[in-house]
């Protein structure tokens, strides 16, 4: 197993870095499933995006606070009218030493946007309209609408520039199967000015991929410093009791947590049913046995109280008690299971099987059960009426939440008058007309109740004291480069 290899192997690193630096290596695992833990390639499992955004760039990047940073670009304005963001990018080389120009990475930038298309990155890309070379190491990107948050999309891990030859990022990767190790670049390779003693202020990392179970064992007898990308599923075996105070560390996120329906049939089959299912559901009580301080549960699909949010659309059912709202719903199932003669409704959701999804499972089967509805697990591979969605946003704009149920995406169900609606938005010169097309789009979608949505979705990590370099911030990013930097 590889939690049984952690030792020799932080013990090779414990040598490495007399020559870097001077605290030793820092030990980190991301969860994988158990299915994806067995794989042997390293590449294909969750810590992937953050090896490669560590090891490539982009013209900007996260820091540890989830806050956009110079990368190939070193600096940038933005236009007045928000439409345009000029970029200028540092001295160097892509690592083939042929020179950093304009030109080739409005290509590589280019290609990105294009492999992107039909897929939700590409909708969220979809504003820009042109990127242009406009001097030796200036880019010029021009969108049909304002994006305020585009530095933010421009430096999600996919969007890094690689050219095909790899290693315009900050680290170095040595990769054995499902570990590797990682180390810093020397400051001039990292576009920044030469310092003598650079190796004394950082140090290796030492990366794996491994399920919860391992992951919490190596962290408990001190075999790993940090433990990243926990989930709701792997909640209930984190240690979270008073001996853990400190060490666990959850990510303010924000994202879709809920179930999305994935074929109109039976009771699923018109929007009065569907919203039956969402009524019914106690969405504190829900979460509540899992213990989750600050966790904020929504009726809405768009994240409530984004920046900007005009107010337009607000949560369901006030008016009402959950009390009041279950006895609607029960009433809308009893008036069903007669016109389809005596049919009992019998739902199929789809689920990985963990300690924390059993426990959810459990939970949303007894809520619906109290309106007359029978919840079962769908085998794993099988179709399913209903399947969960636990995803974290890219950026905090309203278009990311309606950009997940877009048809092109064939994710579940779904509405073209929406997809209509947000195309306007788009394409919408002025804020406060996209703000109500925007508005509009929910509304539409949360009228035809494709989406049940609970609430935020929960990130968690373990981290020991000597760790420096994490913070907890609403992407449930943790970049690794300042993670290898020792504070002064």
């Amino acid at each position: 197993m590889i939690v049984r290899l952690l030792p020799l192997l932080l013990a090779a690193l414990a040598l490495a870095a007399c020559d870097g630096g001077s605290n030793g290596a820092l030990a980190i695992a991301f969860i994988d499933s158990p299915d994806a833990a067995a794989a042997s390639d390293l590449r294909l499992s969750s810590a992937a995006p953050h090896m490669r955004a560590a090891t490539e760039s982009g013209l900007v990047a996260l820091d540890a606070q989830g806050e956009v940073v110079p990368a190939l670009a070193d600096r940038w304005i933005v236009t007045d009218d928000g439409l345009n963001f000029i970029f200028r990018l540092r001295d160097g080389a892509w690592p083939d030493g042929t020179e950093l120009t304009a030109d080739s990475v409005r290509t590589e930038l280019v290609r990105l946007i294009r492999e992107a298309e039909g897929t939700a990155l590409g909708l969220d890309l979809a504003p820009i309209e042109e990127v242009r070379a406009t001097a030796g190491s200036v880019i010029e990107i021009r969108l049909s609408s304002a994006v305020p948050t585009l530095l933010q999309l421009l430096a999600q891990p996919e969007m890094v520039l690689d050219r095909g030859a790899g290693g315009t990022g900050q680290m170095l990767l040595r990769q054995q199967g499902r570990s590797a190790i990682l180390t810093m670049k020397p400051p001039s390779a990292r576009g920044l000015p030469e310092e003598p003693d650079w190796r004394q202020r950082v140090r290796p990392i030492a990366l794996f991929a491994i399920d919860v179970r391992q992951a919490v064992a190596g962290f408990d007898e001190g075999r790993l410093d940090l433990v990243l990308g926990g989930r709701i599923g792997d909640w209930p075996l984190a240690d979270t009791g008073p001996l853990s105070r400190g060490t666990v560390r959850i990510d303010p996120a924000l994202g879709l947590f809920g179930v999305q329906v994935r074929r109109a049939a039976g009771l699923l089959a018109d929007a009065t049913g569907r919203e039956a299912l969402a009524m019914a559901i106690d969405r504190p009580a829900l979460i509540a046995p899992f213990n989750i301080g600050g966790w904020v549960p929504t009726t809405r699909i768009v994240a409530p109280a984004l920046p900007g949010d005009p107010g337009y659309i607000v949560e369901r059912w006030t008016d009402l008690s959950i009390e009041q709202r279950r006895a609607i719903a029960a009433a809308r199932v009893a008036t069903w299971r007669v016109q389809n003669g005596g049919q009992e409704p019998r739902l199929s959701l789809a689920l990985a099987r963990s300690p924390g999804h059993d426990q959810l499972f459990a939970l949303l089967a007894a809520q619906w059960a109290g309106i007359g509805v029978t919840l079962v697990r769908a085998p794993p591979g099988a179709p399913a009426d209903l399947a969960l969605v636990d995803r974290v946003a890219r950026y905090a704009e309203p278009r990311w939440f309606l950009n997940q149920f877009h048809c092109s995406l064939r994710r579940g169900l779904c509405d073209e008058d929406a997809d209509f609606l947000l195309a306007q938005a788009n394409r919408a010169a002025d804020p406060a007309a996209r703000a109500t097309l925007l508005a509009e789009v929910e509304a539409q979608l949360m009228l035809k109740n494709i989406y049940i949505p609970f609430g935020q979705p929960l990130r968690w990590s373990l981290v020991r004291g000597r760790v420096d370099g994490f913070a907890a911030n609403q992407w449930a990013i943790h970049p690794l480069p300042p993670l290898a930097q020792i504070a002064r």
